[in-house]
């Protein structure tokens, strides 16, 4: 960002005449690469930002995962504007990213996290293009959770309040109320 912004002194700093260090004067196209290469890694310090102010959560990870994944594709496509190195190495990092992005489904936290929380729920995941398939797998992961780590510890007389509705609606109510009792939300 720097040597972009300020170029005429960086070209005067590297006149060969009077420094003596034309060895490292970049030419037009170093400069036009120099100038692609900061817009490409724009996103990426932004997203450093992002994640080192305030409290981030796992409910900002994916979200700023495909952000970042949109960009890097946009990135690739620019075919008639965007160096061949330059999308070259966005393809590369695109690559490390779905990497990353895949350890996600290791681990159930992260669906979680998506579903329980107040802003995206089920429909990020519609919004965001994932397969029904995929939106009906990190729904089931919330109930199985529930029932297999949290059910078992609710109050009896909740338990019991909750058998005098139908099964659906007991499983819902199990739910706020294990939500409300772990401060995942306030009901």
């Amino acid at each position: 960002e720097f040597a972009i912004k300020y170029r005429q002194a960086v070209d005067a700093m590297t006149d060969t005449r009077k420094l003596g260090l034309g060895a490292y004067e970049l030419d037009d196209v170093e400069w036009m690469l120099a100038a692609q290469l900061w817009d490409v890694l724009m996103i990426l310090k932004h997203a450093t930002l992002f994640f080192s102010r305030g409290t981030p959560n796992l409910a900002m990870v994916i979200p700023a995962m495909d952000h970042i994944d949109t960009v890097f594709t946009n990135g690739i496509i620019k075919t008639k504007t965007l160096h061949p190195a330059l999308r070259a190495a966005l393809h590369v990092a695109k690559i490390t990213l779905n990497r990353y992005y895949s350890l996600t489904d290791k681990s159930e936290t992260y669906q979680i996290a998506m579903v329980l929380h107040p802003s995206y729920k089920l429909d990020y995941f519609t919004s965001a293009g994932w397969q029904d398939e995929w939106i009906s797998m990190a729904h089931d992961i919330v109930h199985q959770v529930y029932e297999r780590s949290y059910k078992s510890h609710l109050p009896t007389s909740v338990a019991e309040e909750g058998r005098a509705g139908t099964e659906g609606v007991t499983n819902q109510v199990h739910l706020l109320i294990f939500l409300s009792h772990y401060q995942f939300i306030y009901i």
